[in-house]
């Protein structure tokens, strides 16, 4: 099969076991391909001590002119979520299943995606129990939490593994600047207070000009490529450790599903690029100096602007209790954990009540003591 022909994930990312014929999935724990019905193992290609080399960085500007050679591309079929819009691959024999973005039924309908095919991902390093437990302990330490949400998610069915999509972003930056330079002194005055005049001292800010230039290079700007899940939960997941990502490799989805991107490259970069204006305004005032800064301008050049597409990996969670749609995420590395803030009704009544009993105890108590 050539590089650059396109097939269905689906396709790509079943692997039968050399011994029995069943499916092979990938294992955390042993960072190999398990077979669940033989036991049998096997490495995953292109990994091992003597494996690897550097995972290539893509130009920036050939991208985004749409200049890419065809074996950057690929195409999937995906099924898109009608309730959070996530783009999900299905395995062929299922024809509706639960978004496991939000719980909500989909019909596996599948569309084509021609999309910037990824360069490197994080392997899952937890499976789905040592997830689960990460979750039910985090439920467990959140006050006003309700007990039933908690023993659902622990009884409940099994967390999905999903590799999320993310650009990461290179650049050399130069920046030349203009501003003033703040130094703090103190004048004092008479004032007059309740008639009586008190010597007070007043800040002042002498003011002189400054001008410099402040260089960076940026090194795996991380931007999310998904709108599926809030963007404060999967930012509080970090940080992740991107000098442990692996060449791509298919058979590491094995068992997994993955997320087509739907945050385009350019939008992307728009985020990167916010988020390097706002390291750079914090180099030039480190450089200005003094008591206080301020910028007038700041002119940056980038040079030598890479990208690649990475997979991150993500236990997910999607729960429906009591007509009330709960979602979490568990670092597939770490097992730090996000989601929806549950509160209990009764709890919380029951917390006020206690509250106001105690009031009203502290109150009958120095009643009784004047």
């Amino acid at each position: 099969m050539s590089e650059d022909t396109l097939t269905e994930p689906q396709e790509l990312h079943r692997f039968p076991c050399d011994q029995c014929g069943a499916d092979f999935r990938f294992d955390p724990a042993q960072g190999r391909l398990l077979c669940d019905h033989c036991g049998n193992t096997a490495e995953v290609a292109g990994t091992g001590p003597w494996a690897g080399g550097a995972i290539r960085e893509i130009v920036f500007q050939t991208a985004i002119s749409d200049r890419l050679p065809s074996q950057e591309m690929e195409e999937t079929r995906v099924s898109t979520c009608p309730n959070c819009a996530a783009q999900v691959e299905f395995d062929p024999g299922v024809h509706a299943a639960e978004c496991p973005f939000c719980a909500t039924p989909v019909v596996a309908d599948t569309g084509a995606n021609r999309h910037i095919k990824p360069k490197g991902l994080l392997p899952f390093a937890l499976d789905e129990k040592d997830a689960r437990t990460a979750m039910t302990d985090w439920l467990g330490r959140l006050w006003f939490a309700p007990n039933g949400l908690q023993d659902y998610a622990r009884k409940g069915r099994k967390m999905t593994g999903i590799y999320v999509p993310y650009w990461t972003f290179d650049a050399d930056t130069k920046s030349s600047y203009r501003g003033e330079h703040g130094t703090v002194y103190y004048e004092t005055r008479q004032v007059v207070r309740n008639g009586k005049t008190e010597t007070v001292r007043v800040a002042k800010v002498r003011w002189r000009p400054a001008s410099g230039h402040v260089a960076r290079f940026f090194d795996d700007v991380l931007v999310l490529a998904s709108r599926s899940l809030p963007k404060k939960y999967t930012d509080a997941l970090e940080p992740w450790d991107l000098s442990a990502l692996e060449p791509y490799q298919p058979e590491f989805l094995a068992g997994f599903r993955a997320e087509a991107y739907n945050v385009e490259l350019d939008e992307g970069y728009q985020e990167a690029r916010s988020y390097m204006d706002s390291i750079i305004m914090r180099d030039v005032k480190f450089d200005i100096g003094g008591d206080r800064q301020r910028v007038h301008n700041i002119d940056t050049r980038i040079s030598d602007m890479t990208f690649k597409h990475v997979l991150l990996p993500v236990w997910l969670a999607a729960y429906k209790y009591r007509g009330k749609s709960y979602r979490f995420v568990v670092n597939g590395r770490t097992g730090a954990v996000q989601g929806e803030r549950p509160w209990s009704a009764w709890k919380i009544a029951f917390a006020v009540i206690l509250g106001l009993i105690v009031a009203a105890a502290f109150g009958y108590i120095a009643a009784m003591n004047q």
